[in-house]
């Protein structure tokens, strides 16, 4: 049996994970970012978490083939270094060198999006795809794109950013800068901001008690006051959705992938949300008279797929 060990960094939380040839997580080890602060201290307490999970895994590192990191921002895969990650604060960080300073080990670092979306497509739900897009809807939508079984990241390691395509020109302002992304209509902080945008317009809705009541607004609560007859959040549910289907398509329409799997909490929704999207984008996608069209999915492995994706990083870049 063969193990690798796969890192996910976070802005809240590092977690290093082994894994197995089958994909199978066998033990798991975590520690805060606690970010700000020194790169090089970040990067020493990655290893310690490797070191850590193979302890807890009962193994030794010599019995590991090599460390995949999934990291936010720019992850330039050839030079082992974060060229720029706005999360973290880094800029021109060689975390290849860092980790290997503690681990005599091969490094592979990939963006952290990119490195989910090769957990779902090996593991997950776009297993047995040649090409295959994953989006995440959470604070931020993020993308991965796998075409032909190679990790798309573009000429400047900087490809995939989905999120940062536009479906509302002149729309809501994005945090990227640009205006009207599909960032900013379709993430939990997009929803949650038109939900707070129809609380303001109707201060006697159900929306309105709930958050008065719970004392927040989230990405669930215009879902659960629709299925409590507010027609204000349904209205709200109709418009995100509506975003969503358009970000969907275009997606669809410029890379045509055999699956499109869509992860995130937003998702735990179910049928209420896949249901009108799916339709929309039966009814807009460019191919919709083809006999051959992308299945739309939800991904499998949650907060595992960047785990599992770096892991297998190594596989990736062979």
């Amino acid at each position: 049996m063969k193990y690798y060990v796969g890192i996910d960094l976070g802005g809240t939380n590092i977690v290093a994970g082994v894994v197995d040839e089958k994909y199978n997580i066998i033990s798991k080890a975590s520690t805060k970012t606690n970010c700000p602060r020194p790169e090089k201290e970040i990067a020493d307490d990655m290893a310690r978490m490797a070191i850590e999970a193979v302890k807890n895994a009962k193994l030794t590192m010599d019995q590991i083939e090599w460390i995949g990191v999934g990291t936010p921002g720019i992850a330039n895969s050839e030079k082992g270094i974060i060229e720029y990650s706005n999360n973290l604060g880094f800029k021109d960080t060689p975390m290849v060198k860092y980790i290997q300073e503690t681990i005599d080990k091969p490094v592979f670092i990939e963006n952290d999006a990119n490195a989910a979306a090769y957990g779902e497509f090996v593991a997950g739900a776009a297993k047995g795809a040649r090409n295959a897009v994953c989006i995440t809807l959470g604070t931020g939508v993020g993308g991965g794109i796998i075409i032909d079984g190679k990790i798309y990241s573009g000429s400047n390691f900087a490809g995939a950013e989905i999120g940062h395509t536009v479906v509302e020109v002149d729309g809501a302002q994005c945090s990227c800068g640009r205006k009207g992304c599909f960032e900013a209509y379709s993430s939990a902080t997009g929803l949650i901001r038109m939900t707070k945008e129809a609380i303001a317009e109707h201060p006697d809705c159900i929306m309105a008690q709930t958050e008065k009541e719970k004392g927040k607004v989230t990405a669930r609560t215009s879902f659960d006051c629709m299925r409590a007859g507010d027609k204000y959040a349904k209205a709200v549910v109709d418009k995100y959705i509506k975003y969503l289907a358009a970000g969907i398509t275009n997606t669809i329409n410029i890379f045509q992938p055999d699956v499109l799997c869509i992860g995130g909490g937003v998702c735990n929704e179910g049928d209420p949300l896949l249901l009108p999207m799916k339709e929309l984008v039966a009814k807009e996608v460019y191919t919709r008279n083809s006999p051959k069209n992308t299945e739309i999915v939800i991904a499998k492995l949650g907060n595992d797929a960047g785990i599992i994706g770096a892991a297998f990083l190594g596989k990736a870049n062979g």
